[in-house]
This record gives C-alpha cells, sequence and structure tokens, in this order.
C-alpha cells in the first residue's frame, strides 16, 4: 500500500507538470463526429474548438469515413471513428448515424450545432460521480502510465488511449466544402484499446504510435463502462510534457 500511494504521489507529479489540470481529476466527454466533406460541420467544428478551451472538458473530433465517397476523402478519417459512432448509435437507441452529432460521457448525444443541447447536455452529465486517474510520461518519451485507485463496486470497463493534434486547417479542393478552409480542433489521430477495469486498483504503461511521439500534440484516456457505453472516468496529457 505504501508503494502505491509513493507511485501515485509520482504520477500526481508528472501530472502537475505537463497540463494545467488537477492530479487525478476527471474531464467530462464531448465526442463531434465529423467530416470533413459535410457542409454543415463547420459550425460544429467551431464550436467544439470553443469547448475545447475549458478546462473540465475532453472535447476531441472523430472524423468518419462513411462520407469519402461524396467528392473529398477527409484526411483524418477512419473506420475506428465511424465504428465507434456506429457503437454509440446502438447503445443511444438510433438507427442511423449523421455529422455533425456531438455524445456528451457516452449517455447523451445532440446535433453538433444544437449549442443549447449540448451545453445542457453537458451540464447534466456533469453531475454524475467519476472515476479519478492520473496520467503521467513513462522512463522514455515513447510511453505513458496511468493510474487508478480502486473504487467499490466498479463495473467492468473499457479504457481506451486517444492520440490527438490540437488543431489542424485543411484546405479542401471539392467536395461539399470545395475551397474553403477547413479548422478542426482536437483531432483524434490513433484512438486503441489498452485495458479492462473491473474496479482494481490499476497502474498501466501504455505505449504510444511511434507517430505520435513525433507528429502530435496531446492523447487522452478515456474509461468507458461495457455494459452502457457511459464514459466513467478521462484525463488528458500533453505528450512531450509541455
Amino acid at each position: 500500500m505504501a508503494r502505491w500511494r509513493k507511485t501515485l504521489a509520482l504520477l500526481a507529479t508528472l501530472w502537475l507538470g505537463s497540463w494545467p489540470a488537477a492530479a487525478g481529476s476527471s474531464l467530462t466527454v464531448v465526442e463531434l463526429f465529423t467530416s470533413q466533406g459535410c457542409s454543415s460541420c463547420p459550425p460544429a467544428n467551431a464550436f467544439l474548438g470553443e469547448l475545447a478551451e475549458r478546462d473540465d472538458l475532453l472535447a476531441l473530433s472523430f472524423h468518419v469515413d462513411y462520407w469519402d465517397y461524396i467528392g473529398w476523402k477527409d484526411v483524418f478519417a477512419s473506420p475506428v471513428n465511424s465504428r465507434r459512432q456506429r457503437d454509440y448509435a446502438r447503445s443511444l437507441g438510433f438507427r442511423y448515424v449523421f455529422t455533425p452529432q456531438m455524445v456528451i460521457q457516452g449517455a447523451a448525444q445532440a446535433t453538433g450545432t444544437d449549442r443549447a443541447a449540448i451545453l445542457g447536455g453537458i451540464s447534466a452529465q456533469q453531475k454524475h460521480s467519476r472515476v479519478p486517474l492520473t496520467l503521467g510520461h513513462g522512463a522514455d518519451s515513447g510511453t505513458m502510465t496511468v493510474a487508478m485507485a480502486a473504487v467499490a463496486g466498479g463495473e467492468p470497463a473499457d479504457v481506451w488511449l486517444a492520440v490527438f493534434d490540437h488543431e489542424r486547417i485543411t484546405p479542401v479542393k471539392s467536395g461539399e466544402n470545395r475551397g474553403r478552409a477547413i479548422h478542426n480542433f482536437n483531432v483524434v489521430r490513433d484512438f486503441r484499446h489498452i485495458a479492462v477495469w473491473r474496479g482494481e486498483a490499476l497502474e498501466i504503461s501504455a505505449s504510444l504510435p511511434e507517430v505520435a511521439v513525433l507528429e502530435n500534440d496531446a492523447c487522452a484516456v478515456i474509461v468507458q463502462s461495457r455494459r452502457t457505453g457511459r464514459i466513467l472516468g478521462a484525463a488528458k496529457i500533453a505528450i512531450k510534457g509541455e
């Protein structure tokens, strides 16, 4: 137990030195499902950029690939992101997917341009308890550490690692947004499963994709219920410890 407390203290120090947030805090997650080929998405992209500036939120852009056929292939699109949105459609009771869509804490959703619904959904989700977790840098630049304390009655949950860029600007040369420079914020570049948590004290070391260490800005860890899809906890950290 003493060793565990020392480990948490060390990770808390690393966290405080790398991101302006309290050690062991847990953020409210807002996920925007968007596409550079979608003419109604730029206003939602801008709104997500506003949300990304809030210290209490983890705002992420997941670019889907199912609009690539209409004239512009989204340079950040991934079938992994499209699959995540379809998983939400099932858990939230939808028979279809659409863009722009924002999902809040894995438990509520709204059109990405509906500011009132999104802000109201954030406020509602922030009333729920969270699982605190602490992130830190590993012994080398290619790893990060995750620490979670034990929670009595914790439900089985997946632990996800998201690597993202703070801002990207893309000139679009064809399709619905032809001639526009599309601004995207907190663009997810890699999303992968790193662990399963069942309420026990957890300390893991996760390898970052090699490209992340060279090119990307930050990463986040999301703990998500396997039963309901609700996000139980989340934290973020700069990749290079800035």
